[in-house]
């Protein structure tokens, strides 16, 4: 059986992830977890710093899936053509849920800074390995507005339609850069 800290992680991961931030209280991530109040302070002291090892967490399981997905490309334009298709594959997995950061950004104050300070970091983050890769402010900025963009939209829309149609930008962006 797995230690009551990472029992805890494990099951705000689902919770935070399925069911949004506010709707998931600190009660019934204890029970899930089948840890006791006390073990929960214990290792977290608010649900704010639980939030915010999820989001770290979340950053490193999404960031280690999207590597995988485009270990094997070979250039610059199959690596971004990979990296929606993989917009397509996380909503196929996890049925269109979007992303973590932008459903937990939209339901916080701007007050809990600590949280949205994680946020930007790991957002920031992406920006700065799509200018790595293309070393163009402007390309890398439009291409990750794009894929912003399609992973809010295909929430909302719960379709691949639109990812599919930024491939498509994607590719002509890259075709006039590269």
């Amino acid at each position: 059986m797995l230690k009551p800290r990472e029992r805890i992680l494990n099951t705000a991961m689902v919770l935070f992830h399925k069911q949004g931030y506010n709707n998931t209280g600190i009660n019934q991530i204890i029970d899930e977890a089948s840890v006791s109040k006390a073990s929960f302070y214990q290792h977290f002291k608010s649900k704010d710093d639980l939030c915010i090892e999820f989001l770290n967490k979340r950053y490193d399981y999404w960031v280690s899936g999207l590597e995988q997905f485009t270990a094997e490309t070979k250039t610059v334009q199959e690596k971004f053509q990979k990296s929606f298709d993989f917009l397509i594959y996380m909503n196929e997995r996890e049925d269109f849920r979007g992303c973590s950061f932008l459903n937990i950004l939209s339901e916080i104050p701007a007050e809990k800074e600590e949280v949205h300070h994680v946020i930007r970091t790991h957002k920031n983050k992406l920006r700065e390995s799509f200018n790595e890769v293309l070393q163009n402010d402007m390309v890398s900025a439009h291409i990750y507005l794009l894929f912003e963009s399609a992973i809010l939209t295909s929430q909302l829309y719960r379709s691949n339609e639109l990812i599919e149609k930024s491939k498509v930008i994607v590719q002509d962006i890259l075709n006039v850069s590269y």
